[in-house]
């Protein structure tokens, strides 16, 4: 089975979880398509035949050109097995609200492009401290010390659980070779 893997990255830690995610897709025998949607080149000669998608929240939203792509082929992406992995540092969060917050951004993704994923992954992200600004250093650094996270912003800190990718891909694909 051909599996396009395509994923918006703002800082890196979306890209390194689609890499993760098309890493398990070939150890399990099948062809992965790792494409950044961001490149917006044809991601393959031949259709795959199954897609997850990755993108993270920033802002509160996905970035427009992941929203883009998912309205311009919610057709072909309902036609296959496909699956969505939301990145967000608020499903770790140990506020309620956030957590809760976090669970329905998808939603607002079926709402604004009418595709609605056969499975959805949320996966906590990272304070990519060394991709920041100054100023946005400062607002994660606040934000991490709030959430009682490691705030030195001297190291990268990652909450991606990875074992969890790794059964969130292993369901998928046992679901899709059906």
């Amino acid at each position: 089975m051909i599996v396009l893997v395509g994923y918006v990255s703002i800082e890196g830690q979306t890209r390194k979880i689609a890499e993760a995610i098309a890493a398990r897709i070939e150890k399990d025998g099948h062809r992965a398509v790792l494409f950044n949607v961001m490149s917006m080149a044809e991601y393959a000669l031949e259709r795959p035949e199954a897609a997850i998608l990755c993108a993270p929240i920033h802002a509160g939203r996905y970035p427009a050109p992941f929203v883009d792509f998912v309205r311009r082929e919610k057709d072909w992406l309902s036609s296959v097995p496909n699956a969505f992995v939301s990145v967000s540092l608020f499903i770790r969060s140990d506020i309620d609200a956030e957590q809760d917050e976090a669970r329905h951004f998808p939603d607002a993704l079926k709402t604004e492009t009418g595709w609605a994923p056969d499975h959805v992954h949320h996966a906590a992200g990272a304070f990519r401290f060394s991709e920041y600004d100054f100023f946005k250093r400062w607002m994660m650094k606040r934000m991490a010390e709030r959430e009682g996270a490691p705030s030195d912003t001297g190291e990268d800190v990652e909450f991606t659980d990875w074992s969890e990718i790794d059964r969130f891909v292993s369901v998928f694909l046992s679901s899709a070779d059906r």
